[in-house]
């Protein structure tokens, strides 16, 4: 039976490359959206048209009370494809914020946390049982858990937090052989934070000319990436941490 993967936040950008490179790997593709429905049916017929099994559901990774509805819904789609079990989880969804550490909220401090921290966390929690043994967790997270960039003191630390759980996760679930680490993404030209580096042209020059490879990242090169190491002989790395960012800022 073919592997399956669960990627979250899975409509655009990233997650939808991920997506769509692991259906042309031959894996099947359960994928989530927050609202873009028609975005996230797109993404299903694109991994179709590869031949594989795809499906797409609803998911708010900020709304903690959602959870056992949706991993019930995880678990229908998962009969009807005569499955009980993942062999991928990749935890991708994220909101982004570039905002003053003075101008930053209570209100955009509890969002971004709710979806970046407890999220991936909560999901991970209630997904486990269901992965198989031997299977694969990857972290999505970002170059700046560990560069800082003014107007991002929410998104970097919290990104950095889930870093840091990656070796808690490896090591808890190692018994198991399953493996958990975090795929770090440097300058990508996608819509995330009003699509700034795909958009314009002046700033995706300056981020490109501090980039070893000498350009900005394309969803591709990260979705590829992470197909491949979800896919490919990575069964002894675990409980680490791999930027791709083509040596921005070397």
């Amino acid at each position: 039976m073919p592997a399956i993967a669960l990627v979250i936040g899975a409509s655009r950008g990233i997650g939808r490359s991920i997506a769509v490179n692991l259906g042309r790997a031959g894996v099947d593709v359960i994928l989530t959206y927050l609202g873009n429905a028609a975005a996230a049916e797109e993404v299903v017929s694109e991994i179709e048209a590869a031949g594989r099994r795809a499906a797409a559901l609803q998911l708010d990774t900020g709304a903690a009370g959602d959870l056992p509805a949706f991993v019930a819904r995880v678990d229908a789609v998962l009969g009807n494809w005569g499955s009980g079990r993942i062999d991928y989880l990749v935890n991708n969804a994220g909101v982004g914020l570039i905002r003053p550490f003075a101008e930053t909220s209570a209100a955009d401090l509890d969002r971004m946390t709710e979806v970046l921290w407890k999220g991936p966390y909560r999901l991970t929690q209630q997904l486990a049982p269901r992965l198989a043994d031997g299977g694969r967790i990857l972290m999505i997270t970002s170059r700046t858990a560990r560069k800082t960039k003014p107007g991002m003191s929410v998104y970097g630390p919290l990104k950095a937090a889930v870093e840091a759980l990656v070796p808690y996760l490896a090591a808890e679930l190692g018994p198991r052989r399953i493996t958990v680490n975090a795929v770090a993404p440097g300058a990508v030209a996608t819509d995330f934070n009003g699509g700034r580096l795909r958009d314009d042209s002046t700033a995706n020059a300056r981020t490109a000319a501090t980039t070893a490879l000498g350009r900005v990242a394309e969803a591709g090169d990260i979705g590829g990436a992470v197909a491949d190491l979800l896919t490919g002989r990575f069964h002894w790395m675990t409980g680490e941490r791999i930027e791709l960012s083509g040596g921005q800022g070397l």
